[in-house]
């Protein structure tokens, strides 16, 4: 009796077992806990510039000048090739000038026709002078006599200035160098046929030099005219120094920069053409004090840009806007957003979430010489300092 009554008990309590049983396996599984995060800090402090702004410059000639024809006609021959240096009065270009020579002739034939004209004119005047002398004619007809020659004069005159026009219009037709110099550009060759003025070549004169380069709208102001510029060259070489001789006007009409030239001694000058890179001392941030991070520090956020500020206290970290003004070198110069004394994440930013506990990063380093196999040296790095 006692076995028997006692079997629903039993089966009771194994139920209420079983229950419990199923009930903790539908039971959530506790929640991992974040990881302990181990970052590298720095202490935001101010320091100065490392660099200074520095552009891509050309070596130009001071005076460059495109040589075309005086007169219109077919080039027959270019004896200027391009990078030559040619000398004062060497010839660069030919046109055909046969029909410049035929003008000529046909004016060398006007000029003897109005000479005789004017020489009978003449003998003609002599002889009613003497007849005036005489009384055998008119003082009026005198006067026509006289006007005659001074007419037949004229002609001759006009005659003489003809020839002389197209004299020049046939030497016009060979184009020579007015000055020394390199050229620098071939713009037509033999067959073409140019009119007055078309370029032909370029020519870049000899003697001074100086270096071309562009600078944007909101630096154009700061640089005025006679300040120095340092100069050196792209592939190396000692530094020269220049002074801005003309800032551009006006900016270009494509890339909206202004164009600075600056002048170099031409004895040490770079060759025509030459890269260089220029670096205006108005432009010089030397000195200046400013808050840089490591672009390692900065992450995106949004539309701009933030950075992890470490707590201390709680060792966690927030997130901090932070307004980036320009780089300098490898470091991102801050314009806004943070302090001086803040502390600042500057390795492992990607992986760090609001509010999030982290530790220190500590630097494992080679043990001393002498000591055992499993023996570690632990660095714990020192307090962090302001970042340049």
């Amino acid at each position: 009796m006692t076995a028997l009554s006692a079997s629903p008990i039993y089966r009771q309590a194994g139920l209420l077992l079983l229950a419990a049983v199923a009930l903790a396996g539908c039971s959530k599984p506790p929640v991992a806990e974040e990881p302990l995060r181990a970052v590298k800090v720095t202490t935001v402090g101010a320091s100065a510039y490392g660099t200074e702004p520095e552009f891509s410059a050309e070596v130009r000639a001071r005076v460059e000048s495109r040589l075309g024809f005086r007169v219109a006609g077919k080039i027959t021959r270019r004896q200027a090739e391009l990078g030559q240096h040619v000398q004062a009065g060497q010839v660069l270009a030919q046109l055909d000038p046969q029909d410049y020579r035929l003008a000529a002739e046909a004016a060398r034939a006007q000029q003897a026709a109005a000479l005789t004209n004017r020489d009978l004119a003449e003998a003609d005047l002599r002889r009613y002078r003497g007849l005036r002398e005489q009384n055998f004619i008119s003082a009026a007809e005198l006067e026509k006599r006289e006007s005659t020659h001074k007419a037949a004069q004229a002609q001759l005159e006009q005659a003489q200035a003809q020839l002389t026009t197209q004299g020049n219009q046939a030497n016009y037709t060979t184009l020579v160098a007015d000055v020394p110099g390199i050229i620098t550009a071939i713009e037509a060759e033999p067959g073409q046929v140019v009119s007055a003025g078309t370029p032909v070549v370029r020519i870049a004169q000899d003697g001074a030099r100086d270096v071309v380069f562009a600078v944007p709208e909101d630096r154009a102001a700061l640089i005025k005219q006679g300040s120095p510029v340092t100069v050196r060259g792209w592939a190396g070489g000692a530094e020269m120094e220049g002074k801005v001789r003309e800032v551009a006007a006006s900016a270009d009409a494509v890339t909206r920069t202004y164009s600075v030239k600056v002048a170099i001694d031409a004895a040490t000058a770079p060759a025509l053409g030459a890269t260089v890179y220029a670096r205006p001392q108005a432009l010089s941030r030397s000195g200046t004090q400013v808050i840089k991070l490591p672009t390692s520090a900065l992450r995106q956020e949004g539309q701009g840009s933030a950075v992890w500020v470490l707590d201390k206290t709680s060792m966690t970290v927030r997130s901090q806007p932070v307004q980036v003004a320009t780089a300098d070198g490898n470091e991102a110069v801050i314009g806004g957003g943070i302090a001086p004394g803040m502390t600042v994440v500057v390795a492992g930013v990607h992986v760090l979430s609001p509010g999030q506990k982290v530790s220190l990063y500590r630097e494992k380093t080679a043990a001393p010489a002498g000591a055992g196999p499993d023996a570690v040296k632990v660095q714990v790095p020192a307090a962090p300092v302001a970042t340049r």
